[in-house]
């Protein structure tokens, strides 16, 4: 059984800060379970472009609202608390937080913590070597 609360990861190495978001990495494929479990803070205001070619991505709202738009298609849908949006097609993305929004995102394959977004937004895909 794992057991870990967001106190025990705030300020570590699995707090990663940018200026657009903040995300807390509970979960992370050294924890060996087939996915990875964040809480991701979005801030007010902010345009995000996100492509995860790599990793399928669910996001829960839990707090604030906002919009995500499919990239492909130009469709706009509302996030509030309550909503999900699972990226499952490696589906590039603009995420636009009217308020600070807090949300719970799994992605697979679970990620390592030491993944930075390139250019695209893209999370290269890093195993973690047992």
């Amino acid at each position: 059984m794992i057991v870990r609360s967001l106190d025990e990861i705030t300020d570590t190495d699995a707090d990663i800060k940018t200026e657009n978001w903040r995300s807390k990495r509970i979960l992370l494929a050294k924890d060996k379970l087939g996915f990875s479990v964040h809480e991701t803070t979005l801030y007010a205001g902010t345009v995000n472009d996100f492509w995860y070619a790599n990793h399928i991505e669910a996001v829960f709202i839990t707090e604030g609202e906002g919009e995500v738009e499919d990239k492909a298609t130009g469709e706009v849908h509302q996030l509030k608390p309550g909503s999900i949006y699972v990226l499952n097609n490696a589906d590039k993305h603009q995420v636009r937080p009217r308020t600070e929004m807090k949300t719970v995102c799994v992605f697979n394959p679970p990620v390592t913590g030491r993944e930075v977004h390139d250019e695209n937004g893209v999370y290269p895909l890093i195993v973690e070597e047992d």
